[in-house]
C-alpha cells in the first residue's frame, strides 16, 4: 500500500532562486528554482530517496507536462494528494536531476494565491517548498515506487522541525486581510485594481514583522 509523503524544505535547504522576465504584454512573469526533493540522504522525517527513485519520478512528471498535463501546486500544506484549485498559486514547468537531487522551475500564477506568494517573494520574504507525493516505505525508511504528485510552496521553518504560524493565516487575521483577497478574485481583469491591491497586500505583509 503506497503512503502519503511529503516533504518540506527550507528556502537554504532548497536553494531557491527567484527569476523575474518579462511575459510579453506589459507585465512579467516570476519562477522559483530550486531543490524540490534531496536524495541519496536520510530526511527529517527519517525517510530516504534513492537518486534512482527521484530520477524515475521526475522523468514521469516531465512526460505528463510534454503531454499537455498542467502540474500545479498550491500555497501551504494540504491535507491528501488532491489538488485544491482554489489554493493554487504556481505550476511546475519542468523538473530535472542534478546529482541526486529533483529541481523544479515553479511559475507563479495571477490566481490570488499566487498574487499572495508573489508579494511575499517581492518583498523579501523566504518561503520554503514541500514536495508532495506517494511510494512505500521500508523499515529502515528508504521509499520506493515513488510518484511526485506536485510541489508546494510552504512557510519558511525557522528551525529544524519548528514551522511558524503560516504568513496567509496571519492575513486573513488582519484588517484588511480577508477583505483585499476576496476583492482581488472580483477584479482579476483589471490590472490596474489588481496593482492596488497587491499594494495592499505589501503593506500588511511588512506589517507583521
Amino acid at each position: 500500500m503506497k503512503n502519503y509523503l511529503r516533504e518540506n524544505l527550507s528556502f537554504d535547504q532548497a536553494g531557491l532562486v527567484l527569476e523575474r522576465a518579462e511575459d510579453g504584454n506589459g507585465g512579467k512573469t516570476l519562477h522559483l528554482n530550486g531543490i524540490c526533493i534531496q536524495g541519496d540522504i536520510r530526511n527529517q522525517n527519517q525517510r530516504i530517496y534513492s537518486s534512482s527513485e527521484i530520477g524515475r519520478a521526475v522523468k514521469t512528471v516531465n512526460e505528463q507536462i510534454a503531454g499537455g498535463y498542467s502540474c500545479l501546486g498550491e500555497v501551504d500544506h494540504p491535507a491528501d494528494l488532491r489538488i485544491n484549485l482554489d489554493r493554487v498559486s504556481h505550476m511546475i514547468t519542468k523538473m530535472w536531476m542534478d546529482g541526486p537531487n529533483g529541481y523544479g522551475k515553479l511559475k507563479i500564477l495571477p490566481t490570488p494565491m499566487g498574487q499572495l506568494v508573489a508579494t511575499m517573494l517581492e518583498s523579501g520574504v523566504k518561503l520554503g517548498v514541500s514536495s508532495r507525493g506517494s511510494g512505500e516505505v521500508d523499515n529502515n525508511g528508504s521509499v520506493h515506487g515513488f510518484e511526485i504528485i506536485t510541489v508546494d510552496i510552504v512557510a519558511q521553518p525557522s528551525a529544524p522541525g519548528a514551522y511558524p504560524t503560516p504568513v496567509y493565516e496571519h492575513i486573513m487575521n488582519s484588517t484588511g486581510g480577508l477583505r483585499s483577497l476576496n476583492i482581488s478574485q472580483e477584479v482579476q481583469g483589471d490590472p490596474k485594481a489588481q496593482k492596488y491591491i497587491a499594494e495592499s497586500l505589501k503593506k500588511i505583509i511588512l506589517g507583521l514583522n
